[in-house]
């Protein structure tokens, strides 16, 4: 970002002190605030939602922030007072030391410079995202699934081929056609529950990067 930008950010930023334990923000509260950590370390984590056997958690440590549901909200060019939810509960593990940028003030540095709406500043933000880092994480799991899936039904197509080329006897041929009944059916298993874990975590919200492409 240039200086002029730079600037009527930092005139906006407001110290913050939170003290061990203090919990910033809870998963599903609105966010009214960016935080920019200085000195100490926060614990992010979420369960999506709440979701039985999910749970994700990471640390955040001076030079990163946290609150960037806001940026979202803020980009957006159609106005709206309801401020977005919490998609992570984030928590001091030690005395944090930050600058606040608060919702209106982001807005307003959203609405005057539109170069916060460049092509680098999306992949910037897809980057840095926790939110966006645990959708990956999970998207690429899900892929790995089905091509472990994919990888398993080619080798037992290979193995079913050899056994037919060989004489058998019936009860043989009726023993192997289970087993490799059985195969098929836990491997459809695994990538159904694969299909399920990502689509039941949504892919964050994108800020609109539409106004300038140029960039």
């Amino acid at each position: 970002m240039d200086e002029r930008m730079l600037d009527a950010i930092c005139e906006r930023l407001k110290p913050a002190l939170c003290t061990e334990a203090t919990f910033l923000v809870r998963e599903g509260d609105p966010v009214n605030e960016m935080l920019f950590i200085i000195r100490g370390c926060l614990d992010s984590y979420t369960t999506n939602g709440g979701r039985i056997g999910f749970f994700n958690s990471c640390r955040i440590g001076p030079g990163e922030f946290c609150g960037e549901e806001l940026l979202t909200w803020a980009l957006d060019p159609r106005l709206s007072a309801v401020l977005p939810s919490s998609t992570r509960t984030v928590k001091a593990i030690s005395e944090v030391e930050a600058f606040a940028l608060r919702a209106e003030d982001l807005k307003f540095v959203a609405s005057q410079f539109r170069r916060l709406h460049s092509k680098r500043l999306r992949h910037k933000f897809r980057f840095y995202s926790h939110q966006w880092r645990t959708w990956a994480a999970c998207f690429i799991q899900a892929a790995w699934q089905r091509f472990k899936k994919r990888k398993e039904v080619a080798e037992l197509r290979v193995r079913e081929g050899a056994a037919s080329s060989h004489e058998a006897s019936w009860a043989s041929s009726g023993r192997g056609s289970r087993l490799a009944a059985s195969s098929r059916r836990a491997v459809s298993s695994a990538s159904d529950s694969s299909s399920r874990m990502i689509g039941s975590l949504q892919k964050p919200t994108e800020p609109d990067f539409s106004v300038v492409e140029d960039y």
